[in-house]
């Protein structure tokens, strides 16, 4: 091969790298495989080891080549990288409009509403559409140069997709580590038995301080773009041009950015992203509002520290740190111990929260949390509150470790370890032996009188430990047995809330066979897995004689799943408890599945947000499966209609980026009542 067609072979090899590189990395949209993919950079690899000249600082080969280093040098800000001013409620974003208004003189303002990520700022400068250099934000005015480690983020081009690019180019923005990214690093850490990193933002520090790049390398690190400096320079005159400029050079721009007409359509977006948050596979803390048009950007100027064009709308906290008092152990239904840390309260995301779950021991151990630590919590969503990680550095020397109870907390009785974990491995619960262990019980018959199960109304868990306590019930067939007195005993009951209580009971006791299998609390069978068992075999007499062969035959019914089921059918008290419940009167029947003449929704996946005037969601639920159709709680792809009530949330604007079938109760109702 002549050294003419070696250059060319190299140049097309680099296009082809960069291009696939920009597809998969920016544009989630990768056109080769994997294997494809590797093919090319193996032949460039080996055709520039072959001709080590031809090799430049922009060849996708060099992502990762750079030596360790002792230290980082500094980087100076050309213009200095500038912190933003936090508005913490929409009243403080008002309140920067009329600032803004005043100064500019009009009261059309356009915004550009960005979300505001939880990683580490960066700069990053081109010289003729090579990147040549790229800091950290430092204080502000210097930084660190971590150009080899910035070099190995396969989001940040090595070279600009441009025909003609600026001599000069600084591009500003964020490098951030996914949140499936840092569970993956934390579990990796955790095997190494070194220190967790407590939240994204540190992991995204850490990784890009490091002195090898190849351990940066070895980090899946993302970088969004979201400004450059001097814009003006480039033939720009807004923020959202130059968003989409950034785009256009082969950068990753959010897709959720938007280009607001007025401070009330940016508070909108503000509340949906608020919303929004924990559905993203990243973090982010709030929504940065800047003025959009750079000539009144120019007018409004900067404070010392912070330009007066934007600001940013902060979240509540998901996270807060406190102290950890004491780790306590609570039994659930099936008897498994779970360790629960109680807390001194704390406020975060605007609830106060003592108690805190812990998953199990193997956690604890995990995380090296113990009694008396100042521990990082988070509140995600609706979810339970969890101890992220420890503060080592608040500790006394007076923590102490946690170890399980030998025997149970409630009844007293001895605990196992479950070792029926997959191919033999030993399990992480442990679990009361006694069944009849009252905690158990209470948990049992809670779920049972749950909505998706019996649906007894009014039989909240206050109720149930008193009844529990005072021996009215030893299982969940002894509801069927309760009389006015007994009730009218317990605490905060008069005539008619008896009558309530007593009518709910009687009218759960004819109920479906899908129900009645939930409401057993079957390890590992969910709301779903009882419907299909209840379709399949048709009876309950005919799931109770099931082997455990012909339950794993079922689609969606795994090995483990099969095991659990055969077993509770298998024990003599649970057969026991099932036969009192048919002597106490409870009639199932087999909810009857629309024939495929009969099932107009069939396969079609149908979701839900805000409010239906004409039904309740859980009636429109039964509406969609009575006639073939699947009812998901989230937005995705595979979704055919989201359907749309009265204030609806942030699940619209997502429908709406997939291009899935959005209707109107009305429309809805016309679908469902199809003949």
């Amino acid at each position: 091969m002549s050294k003419e067609t070696v250059v060319e072979r190299i140049n097309d090899l680099r296009k082809q790298i960069d291009y696939h590189n920009y597809r998969y990395y920016v544009l989630d949209s990768p056109e080769i495989s994997d294997f494809e993919y590797d093919e090319l950079m193996r032949e460039l690899l080996r055709l520039e080891a072959e001709n080590p000249e031809l090799v430049t600082s922009d060849s996708p080969t060099q992502r990762v080549g750079a030596a360790p280093v002792d230290s980082f040098p500094p980087m100076a800000h050309r213009v200095p990288l500038l912190s933003i001013d936090n508005a913490m409620d929409t009243d403080e974003l008002r309140a920067f409009h009329q600032r803004v208004v005043k100064l500019v003189g009009k009261e059309d303002v356009p915004y550009c509403c960005e979300p505001k990520f939880d990683g580490l700022a960066v700069e990053l400068v081109y010289e003729n559409g090579i990147f040549v250099r790229g800091g950290t934000r430092g204080d502000g005015y210097t930084g660190e140069d971590v150009t080899s480690n910035l070099k190995t983020i396969k989001s940040i081009p090595l070279k600009l997709i441009a025909e003609d690019p600026p001599d000069f180019l600084e591009v500003r923005g964020e490098v951030l580590l996914y949140k499936n990214a840092l569970k993956a690093l934390n579990m990796e850490r955790s095997e190494k038995q070194e220190p967790l990193f407590a939240n994204p933002r540190n992991a995204a520090a850490g990784s890009l301080r490091q002195l090898d790049p190849r351990i940066t390398a070895s980090r899946p690190l993302v970088f969004f773009s979201y400004g450059i400096v001097d814009a003006v320079s480039v033939g720009l005159d807004s923020q959202f041009d130059t968003l989409r400029r950034l785009q256009e050079y082969g950068f990753r721009v959010n897709p959720d950015i938007r280009l607001c007409h007025g401070i009330d359509e940016a508070i909108d977006l503000c509340l949906s992203m608020q919303e929004k948050r924990e559905s993203l596979p990243y973090e982010i803390d709030g929504v940065v509002i800047k003025v959009n048009d750079i000539a009144d950007q120019r007018v409004l100027g900067i404070r010392a520290r912070s330009p007066r064009w934007s600001i940013a709308y902060k979240f509540p906290p998901v996270q807060a740190t406190t102290i950890l008092r004491k780790i306590g152990v609570q039994v659930g239904r099936t008897g498994v111990l779970t360790p629960v840390a109680v807390l001194d309260p704390v406020k975060i995301g605007g609830v106060t929260v003592s108690r805190a779950t812990l998953h199990n021991a193997d956690e604890v151990k995990r995380k090296d949390v113990r009694e008396g630590d100042t521990v990082i919590v988070q509140r995600a969503g609706d979810v339970i509150p969890e101890i992220v990680a420890p503060v080592p550095s608040k500790r006394t020397g007076k923590e102490r470790e946690f170890a399980m109870p030998e025997t149970c907390p409630v009844c007293g009785s001895g605990i196992i370890r479950d070792t029926s974990g997959e191919k033999g491995k030993q399990g992480v619960m442990y679990r009361c032996v006694n069944m009849a262990c009252p905690a158990i019980l209470k948990e049992q018959i809670y779920h049972f009188a749950s909505k998706d199960a019996l649906d007894i109304d009014g039989l909240g868990r206050k109720i149930i430990q008193q009844m529990v306590d005072r021996g009215l019930v030893r299982d969940v067939s002894d509801l069927y047995t309760l009389k006015r007195d007994d009730i009218m005993g317990l605490d905060g009951f008069a005539e008619l809330s008896t009558s309530n209580l007593l009518n709910s009971i009687q009218e759960s006791k004819k109920t479906t066979l899908g129900r009645f299998l939930y409401g057993l609390g079957i390890p590992h069978v969910g709301e779903v897995a009882a419907r299909d068992l209840a379709q399949h075999f048709g009876s309950l007499e005919k799931v109770m004689e099931a082997s455990q062969d012909e339950l794993q035959s079922m689609k969606g019914i795994g090995k483990e799943m099969a095991r659990a089921i055969s077993s509770f059918f298998s024990n003599e008290r649970n057969r026991a408890v099932i036969g009192k419940l048919l002597d106490r009167g409870l009639e199932i029947t087999l909810q009857k599945t629309a024939k495929r003449a009969e099932a107009p929704l069939e396969g079609k996946k149908f979701c839900f947000s805000g409010s239906l005037q004409s039904m309740t969601r859980s009636e429109a639920k039964k509406e969609v499966e009575g006639k073939g159709g699947q009812v998901v709680s989230a937005v995705s792809s595979q979704l055919d209609y989201l359907v749309v009530g009265t204030e609806p949330g942030s699940k619209l604007d997502k429908a709406s980026s997939l291009g899935v079938t959005i209707v109107d109760e009305d429309e809805f109702l016309r679908m469902i009542r199809e003949e």
